[in-house]
């Protein structure tokens, strides 16, 4: 099939037009990377003071009385304070960066272009989305400013806590608010994108472009992009319900006789439960929409960087497919300490053993695409490596927190923040920065210093499993996640000193990311020149020049005769075959 015109849209005349409310998916993709890159210095920037206080809790520091007048008195960080600083960064960090960067980042600037098409089916509506998540991301750095500060209900944001207002704590009353808006804001962006997602990859592929031709990375989007499209939508309708039990006096989730502050609530009727139900719903396959466009690219760079076709294509295809399609059916994993049915628990528990059995195909194809290779050691592989190995170490942590029996122990133990973020936060990070490296050349005609960027991959690897794989030893200890200071804690004294430890990694791993920007930046205007296929790959984005024109492929719509991953050919004049080369 050809791309259709509709797709299709003038260039950009003016600045305004052409990089502020742009139509372009390439800039709204550059627009989403950058947004994401500000937020996550942002929530690594609260993740460090978390750190600091836990170390250091008596510590004053003038600046924390600057920021924070009534939640540092002095310079001390309240508990308060702690839990709404860990609240903002969970929330910063899975929707505006776990969320935003691999899908509406690299997917809007390269879906397209892999596909064959023009642009994105709806332009406009691509550019209301990145506005929109623009305005969520206001909304939630305001509730910062609002009087009482940031809510501290946590990213889960858990009622009654959540729901009762301001009587529940500092920052439960308009910082609450502000974030149940701007979440709300963000998953109207988040179904926008998802429609458009589904409609360019249905809709738009080149003439021989079958679905079993597309790249992993393609696949990886398309998947993702369903599980928003269902997920978001009952996250938005959870949070309407919230807004509504707060502010016009409902009971969705407040309970009948609740007794806050000494004051008995004019509730009744409502669940607390039901958040929990109607949160994970959405909250589980979260998970996977930010580590699926990660498998995506680390399948891509792997094949790529070994030179050869990746183990088992269509096999990888249908785990994708079984990942999206369990992950709507584990949500209850969450909730083995919230009283379920014991049968309720254990249906959960194989439904979550049964998603590790295409996590695990996966696996076992990537080292099966290693088997063997040329592999080239460039900086972006050594990120897809890494992703691979922050993936498999993240996913045998959760082997046990899947079995109820064992999940009653560690929930609420430094073992689940080990767990998540190992497997759902610097693994898919390590894929943000994996496709960073391999597709800069293609955005910017430039490639990143090699360097510098090896020097930043093994001192982030090593950094991050130095934070959190002590978390998990931790958790076996009975260490309580969540808990501001320790200190008042006789059976956590022995544990401090690897705290200690895992803060001071901490702020070593914050400081290197600096190595990333200053090459990031660096590199746009001083890099070294890119040729047009500098990796020697196979997808359609090689065969445009570097940055791609405004319409991609000018005008001249390519025809797909191969697979995307066509290396090593016996006969071949190379030693790999483009998708568009002649049959």
């Amino acid at each position: 099939m050809s791309s259709p015109v509709v797709a299709a849209h003038g260039a950009p005349k003016g600045f305004i037009r052409r990089y502020i409310f742009s139509l372009d998916h390439k800039v709204i993709g550059i627009q989403y990377y950058f947004l994401a890159v500000f937020s996550v210095f942002l929530g690594m920037a609260l993740s460090v003071l978390m750190r600091f206080h836990l170390v250091y809790p008596d510590a004053k520091v003038s600046l924390f009385e600057k920021l924070w007048p009534t939640g540092a008195p002095g310079g001390i960080m309240t508990p308060e304070l702690y839990l709404s600083l860990m609240t903002m960064h969970g929330t910063i960090m899975v929707f505006f960066v776990l969320t935003t960067a691999p899908q509406s980042g690299f997917g809007n600037y390269f879906l397209p272009i892999q596909i064959g098409a023009e642009d994105m089916a709806f332009p406009v509506l691509n550019m209301l989305s990145f506005w929109t998540t623009f305005l969520a991301l206001v909304v939630m750095v305001a509730a910062f400013f609002v009087p009482g500060g940031a809510p501290l209900s946590g990213w889960t944001a858990y009622p009654p806590l959540s729901a009762v207002g301001q009587l529940s704590g500092p920052g439960e009353g308009l910082g609450q608010t502000f974030w149940i808006i701007s979440i709300a804001i963000f998953c109207g962006a988040s179904l926008m994108g998802a429609i458009n997602f589904i409609a360019t990859t249905i809709d738009l592929r080149a003439r021989g472009l079958s679905l079993m031709r597309m790249p992993l990375t393609c696949w990886s989007w398309l998947v993702t992009a369903i599980l928003g499209l269902l997920g978001f939508a009952v996250l938005l309708a959870a949070g309407v319900l919230l807004l509504l039990d707060r502010l016009a006096g409902t009971s969705f989730f407040l309970p009948a006789g609740l007794l806050v502050n000494d004051q008995i609530l004019n509730h009744k009727g409502g669940s607390p439960l039901l958040w929990q139900h109607l949160f994970w719903f959405f909250g589980h396959p979260e998970v996977y929409i930010a580590i699926l466009p990660g498998m995506g690219v680390a399948s891509q760079l792997l094949s790529t960087f070994s030179r050869k076709p990746i183990f088992g294509y269509r096999a990888m295809v249908y785990a994708i497919l079984g990942i999206g399609f369990l992950g709507f059916f584990v949500w209850g994993h969450h909730m083995f300490m919230s009283g379920m049915n014991p049968y309720s628990a254990f249906a959960f528990s194989v439904l979550t053993m049964s998603i590790g059995v295409p996590s695990a195909i996966k696996t076992f194809n990537w080292i099966g695409t290693l088997w063997g290779g040329r592999i080239r050691f460039t900086t972006a592989m050594l990120f897809a490596l890494g992703f691979v190995s922050l993936f498999v170490t993240g996913g045998i942590s959760g082997i046990f927190l899947g079995q109820p029996a064992l999940d009653l122990y560690f929930h609420d133990t430094y073992f689940v923040v080990g767990h998540f973020h190992m497997i759902m936060g610097v693994a898919a990070i390590f894929g943000m920065f994996a496709g960073t490296f391999y597709w800069f050349p293609k955005v910017t005609g430039r490639f990143m210093n090699e360097t510098l960027g090896k020097i930043h991959f093994y001192l982030t690897f090593l950094g991050v499993y130095a934070i959190f794989t002590p978390m998990h030893y931790l958790g076996i200890s009975g260490n309580p996640r969540r808990y501001a200071d320790f200190t008042n804690f006789d059976f956590l004294g022995k544990l401090l000193p690897i705290h200690t430890f895992m803060t001071h990694a901490a702020f070593f791993t914050a400081a290197v990311q600096l190595i990333f920007v200053f090459n990031l930046f660096w590199s746009i205007k001083k890099g070294k020149p890119a040729p047009m296929n500098p990796w020697d790959a196979t997808t359609l984005e090689w065969t445009v020049p570097s940055p791609p024109p405004h319409d991609n492929f000018a005008g001249k719509h390519p025809v797909v005769n191969h697979g995307p991953y066509e290396y090593s050919v016996p006969g071949a004049a190379r030693d790999f075959i483009m998708q568009s080369d002649p049959a």
